[in-house]
């Protein structure tokens, strides 16, 4: 099923995901085996397409749960319980914060901070990462402004994007919007894409990416080196930045493919003009070679972890002291 087929001289493949029920060991009508069978449709999708399960039991129990989940997340939209957490990034050389990553958290009233590992994935199954990244785009901004108002030097604030966004929500009017209510100046909003936000419906992205790229907004490519992206793709798209994926910082030291990558990533990208950055900073040593290596920039725990807004401006406030 997965082999490629032509259409119109264009070769074409499709995934497949598949979802059964045995009759009657898990239930002897229609209809109930039919709803089974789309629960086991649903994990094999989970797990990656291009598979296959069997439903078992204990699927409906988290189908509850997922659905539990779900409408805890509209309510939560609704009643403004996502608060933005943002982690700083460095230049290499001077140490001068450049900009900071804005990372959704949910505050729940009983469980406290939720984890977007949690979350996020749901967001994105059932549309609700369209609204949530509305809100996201628009308190980025909001708290840039304010940030600058309050005395700090500007610096740039990085959103992630999902497809969806591109997909389904009007983007460029969302970020315009934001950037106009918060009286902030294009320049220092950045958007992350994936390299697979980039493939999917291509030319429809690139479009709006042109547009976001005219009115000054800047582009980076999010973990990059673990997709499925080309040069004609950073070439096309016109990205500002690269980020190097964490699984190569993290095994800089003790692996040579990885230094071999991470150094190729960074010489590419500077005959590009691009400027990298690299995640999962973690300790001195790891952002010494980094920076031997040419890096501009880094981000991690050994810099400083996410926090809340007030914290980051004492932050930067402590590295300007003399």
């Amino acid at each position: 099923m997965a082999e490629p087929f032509l259409i119109d001289k264009h070769a074409l493949s499709t995934s497949f995901s598949i979802g059964i029920a045995l009759f009657p060991d898990d239930d002897d009508d229609f209809d109930g085996l039919t709803q089974k069978a789309d629960t086991a449709m649903y994990h094999a999708k989970h797990a990656g397409r291009n598979a296959y399960r069997f439903f078992a039991e204990q699927m409906n129990v988290q189908a509850v749960e997922h659905m539990h989940l779900e409408t805890r997340l509209r309510q939560a939209l609704e009643r403004g319980e996502f608060v933005l957490y943002y982690q700083p990034q460095a230049d290499l050389n001077s140490g001068e914060i450049t900009g900071v990553e804005a990372l959704v958290r949910w505050q729940t009233p009983d469980d406290g901070l939720v984890a977007p590992a949690k979350f996020i994935p749901i967001a994105e199954e059932t549309g609700l990462i369209v609204p949530l990244g509305k809100w996201v785009m628009g308190e980025a901004c909001r708290q840039a402004r304010a940030w600058q108002d309050a005395g700090l030097p500007p610096f740039t604030v990085a959103v992630n994007l999902s497809g969806l966004q591109f997909r389904r929500g009007d983007l460029l009017e969302t970020v315009i919007n934001s950037l106009v209510l918060a009286d902030l100046d294009s320049e220092w909003l950045e958007l992350e894409l994936t390299e697979s936000i980039m493939i999917q419906d291509a030319e429809l992205t690139l479009e709006t990416a042109r547009r976001l790229k005219a009115i000054g907004v800047r582009l980076s490519v999010d973990d990059f080196g673990t997709g499925y992206s080309s040069l004609a793709y950073l070439k096309r798209f016109a990205v500002d930045k690269l980020k190097i994926a964490r699984p190569f910082v993290r095994d800089l030291l003790s692996d040579p493919s990885d230094a071999a990558i991470v150094g190729a990533i960074i010489q590419m990208a500077h005959g590009l003009k691009l400027r990298t950055i690299a995640e999962g900073v973690e300790d001195a040593a790891v952002a010494e070679q980094l920076r031997l290596c040419g890096c501009d920039e880094l981000q991690g725990y050994w810099l400083a972890r996410p926090m809340p807004a007030d914290q980051l401006a004492d932050f930067v406030r402590g590295r300007q002291a003399p």
